[in-house]
């Protein structure tokens, strides 16, 4: 909590503008040449996720341009069917994986300290090493495409057609490692945005206050959280069953195609939600901007998107009504799919609203917020009619579902991005653009999108399947899919003026120093370009975060009249606030530039190359590399000394983190369980699914575990979180912590040989279903010990070298956090082993 600077801590007297300036510079800069390759600023980076995702758009388009190329005239021969097969297939995983969630990732990683009044996000080198996961594994799928042996399996990957029978090569491979690699990035994004929106934001920011584009990103980060483990898990069992024939999706062997489709789409629809979401904050951002009065209904705004996100996971067979679902589930997720339009219209009407009841501007980002309206709510009502379980059924791997599709996601994304990309642009170059190119480039990306997917619709209701690369010419499409092909040369050359238009405003803009558009947030706050520190002090919110007079805010802090308005110790400091209250609470010291996200990048790398390409006595290694970087990067991060209060400006004295309890790492690691919680619920959903609905069952051998093995096993799980609680107790007493945490690491290290023997035991897990989930669920439980393992070790090197004390135990606490998870989970892995032997003998499907 806040005190007041104590006498002999004398608040630091405000330092001329020019001098903070360059003492702030002096801390926060990135070297230039090889050392921008260090760099863990959130504004690079933020424009590194943007740049990159960009130029992975152009790839997606131009494989698209292949697409409708081929599709233009019956009996192509443009390419061949299985050129065509991987074309379609990375045009999608491009388009989903590679640019529309690591967009809106970069638009959030730049934008959002500057909107909360922060310096940076919690975790700078964790943004580094998520977006050079992202860069390597998108140069994976790339290469893999040059090459001749892309994904060719459709971007949904399919089982049985994913699997070794049909696919034999390494093509499934490339896309099941690669995007897991991405998948890395995705998941420690959303734990960086999820704690700095909860943990970072000015002083006096409550959530009631805070900007409405931070609450959109918020809960897309949290659906982030909670959405992409269940493909992580699917994509590491497919993976472990086409490189060591655990049969989880081979319907022979007691598994089942569908299990994959029911993990994909619990990933996959609330995907769709997670690419608008943030790209309807942006228009919730700019609408009331150009229509000079704050966002009307700005709380049934917020209650709408939380509806709508717990909504999208609740419908995920709204992809599957033609799999065989029983009529009652149908009427169910039919319901549901429909319900998902209310939350939609409520921010629909919000931002009507507004315009009617504003004085609108007319700008060029305004353009895109009209297109937005017309494609995207064409888009919606087709999606309503997809709802209907007897239309669904007729139009179900049609056209007319890929023209749904590019309604929403490209109605819903791209042209609200392109209007804050013309919003924001001058934030990020300091210039404004003379709109020479960007009005005939919005006409032609208009008509040109338009053009394309409309006649879409009309080819499927006619009867055109999807992912098909040729056709008869009496099938009656040849007319409309050449007026969709002409359509899609249209919109590209609308793309292209877009690019020529960013590069003229860059080279020849208009300068200017603050708020262009005479905006409310606190972005425009800062004189752009931004320096490399945001704010020169942190500002103080008294009213809704929207509604600010910027241009005075941003003299001022420019003058350090907020807080941390000066330089310490050579310290990155932003300020950590009470999550729901506001109030200031810690001064949260951040990490400097470092190579080691890049080197950690890479060892992670290496272990996914290994995998790809079957050299697995190389895995482990780069495995020990990306290990031994994480732990030394550990020992590096935190303070070595107690400092109690310091001064932050304004008669106000707050501890440091790391002498804290709610400090950004505890929030982190609580964020970080979320997603693992997820993905353990859809294994053990994926245990009991198989044993209800696949066939081949009951299997021919079950585990009983022993007795013996099974105590020491629970045994192991309990004790291990009792330590680490006795290591705290000694800690926060100044007494000898070390023994008690080799005593925990001694209960770990046998619990984890324990589970070994158990999973050893287990029949041949290529034999059955059975044994192959009966063995990954035991494995998750050593995976789980063996990082507990992990931490301890960082705990004792951290106490030897200075970093634990009694006021300094957050280390501590993160381990007792993770063993009690691990206990828990892992009680109830024991409970599923036990349980399953009793349940095999009334399972199943007989074949």
């Amino acid at each position: 909590m806040s005190t007041r600077a104590p006498h002999q801590m004398p608040e630091r007297p405000v330092a001329h503008p020019i001098r903070l300036h360059h003492a702030l510079t002096r801390i926060w800069m990135t070297g230039p040449g090889l050392a921008r390759l260090s760099a863990v600023n959130h504004s690079i980076l933020g424009l590194r996720f943007m740049i990159t995702s960009a130029v992975f758009f152009a790839i997606g388009g131009l494989l698209s341009m292949i697409i409708r190329a081929q599709l233009s005239t019956p009996h192509s021969a443009f390419i061949g069917p299985e050129i065509y097969n991987q074309v379609f297939t990375m045009h999608g995983t491009i388009m989903m994986f590679l640019f529309a969630i690591p967009m809106l990732e970069g638009l959030a990683i730049y934008m959002l300290p500057k909107m909360l009044g922060a310096r940076d996000l919690a975790f700078p080198r964790m943004t580094a090493y998520g977006f050079w996961c992202y860069l390597l594994g998108g140069s994976i799928l790339i290469i893999a495409l040059v090459m001749g042996v892309a994904p060719d399996s459709g971007w949904f990957m399919y089982t049985p057609l994913s699997s070794n029978v049909y696919s034999p090569g390494i093509n499934a491979d490339v896309w099941l490692l690669g995007v897991t690699f991405v998948e890395i990035s995705a998941v420690t994004m959303a734990v960086e945005l999820t704690v700095s929106i909860l943990k970072l934001r000015a002083p006096g920011m409550t959530l009631a206050r805070m900007p409405i584009f931070g609450w959109y990103i918020l809960v897309t980060a949290l659906m982030m959280v909670v959405g992409f483990p269940p493909l992580i898990l699917a994509s590491i069992l497919l993976e472990v069953e086409r490189a060591f024939g655990l049969p989880f999706f081979d319907p022979v062997r007691g598994g089942d195609p569908l299990l994959w489709q029911h993990l994909f789409w619990l990933f996959g629809h609330p995907e769709v939600y997670i690419i608008f979401l943030p790209a309807a904050g942006v228009l919730s951002t700019l609408i009331p901007t150009f229509a000079q009065r704050p966002l009307i209904g700005y709380r049934a705004v917020v209650v709408a998107l939380v509806a709508m996100a717990f909504l999208s996971f609740g419908i995920w067979v709204h992809h599957m009504f033609t799999v065989g679902i029983p009529h009652l589930a149908l009427a169910f997720f039919s319901a549901g799919s429909a319900l998902v339009a209310v939350p939609t219209a409520v921010q629909i009407f919000a931002w009507l609203g507004t315009l009617a009841h504003g004085r609108p501007r007319w700008d060029v980002p305004m353009l895109y917020v009209f297109g937005f309206f017309f494609v995207f709510v064409a888009g919606g009502l087709t999606g309503v009619m997809l709802a209907m379980v007897p239309f669904n059924w007729q139009a179900h791997d049609s056209h007319f579902v890929v023209a749904h599709l590019h309604y929403v996601l490209v109605g819903g994304f791209v042209f609200p991005l392109l209007a804050g990309l013309y919003y924001w642009l001058p934030r990020v170059t300091g210039r404004q653009s003379v709109y020479r190119l960007s009005v005939p480039a919005f006409w032609l990306i208009f008509i040109g999108f338009n053009m394309t997917f409309w006649l879409m619709h009309l080819t499927g209701l006619r009867g055109m399947p999807r992912r098909v690369y040729t056709y008869l010419e009496g099938d009656g499409w040849t007319a409309l899919n050449l007026l969709s092909s002409i359509g899609g040369f249209i919109l590209t050359m609308g793309f292209a003026l877009v690019a020529m238009d960013i590069i003229l405003q860059v080279r020849f803009g208009r300068r200017f120093r603050r708020d262009p558009w005479r905006a409310g947030t606190l972005e425009w706050a800062q004189p752009a370009p931004a320096a490399a520190y945001g704010f020169a002090s942190i500002p103080e919110v008294t009213e809704r975060a929207d509604r600010l007079d910027v241009r005075e805010i941003g003299r001022q802090l420019a003058a350090g009249q907020g807080y941390l308005g000066f330089a310490r110790n050579g310290w990155q400091e932003t300020l950590g606030i009470n999550a729901a209250s506001g109030r200031p609470d810690q001064v949260v010291v951040l990490s400097r530039s470092t190579y080691l996200p890049l080197f950690t990048a890479l060892a992670t790398c290496s272990v996914v190359l290994a995998l790809l390409f079957k050299v697995y006595w190389a895995a482990p290694i780069g495995l020990a590399v990306t290990v031994a970087l994480m732990l030394y990067t550990a020992q590096i991060s935190g303070l070595k000394e107690d400092h109690g209060t310091l001064p932050i400006g304004h008669g106000l004295a707050l501890p440091p983190h790391t002498e804290v309890e709610g400090s950004p790492p505890w929030w982190a690691l609580v964020t970080t369980l979320l997603a693992n919680g997820t993905l353990f619920l859809s294994l053990v959903f994926g245990v009991f699914y198989l044993w209800l609905v696949a066939a081949n069952w009951p299997p021919p051998n079950v585990y009983e575990p022993h007795l013996i093995l099974l105590g020491l096993a629970a045994l192991a799980l309990l004790l291990a979180p009792l330590g680490a609680r006795l290591a705290l107790w000694a800690a926060r007493r100044g007494r000898i912590t070390a023994p008690w945490i080799a005593m925990t690491m001694a209960v770990a290290a046998a619990g984890i040989v324990v589970l070994v023997l158990m999973v050893m035991q287990v029949p041949d897990p290529t034999a059955h279903a059975y044994a192959a989930t009966t063995a990954a669920v035991l494995s998750y439980a050593v995976f789980h010990l063996a990082v507990g393992l992990l931490f301890l070790l960082s705990n004792l090197m951290r106490l030897r070298a200075g970093f634990i004390s009694p006021r300094r135990v957050l280390d501590l606490r993160l381990s007792r956090l993770w063993l009690d998870y691990t206990a828990v989970t892992g009680i109830i892995v024991l409970a599923v082993v036990v349980v399953m032997p009793l349940l095999t003998p009334i399972s199943g499907v007989q074949p």
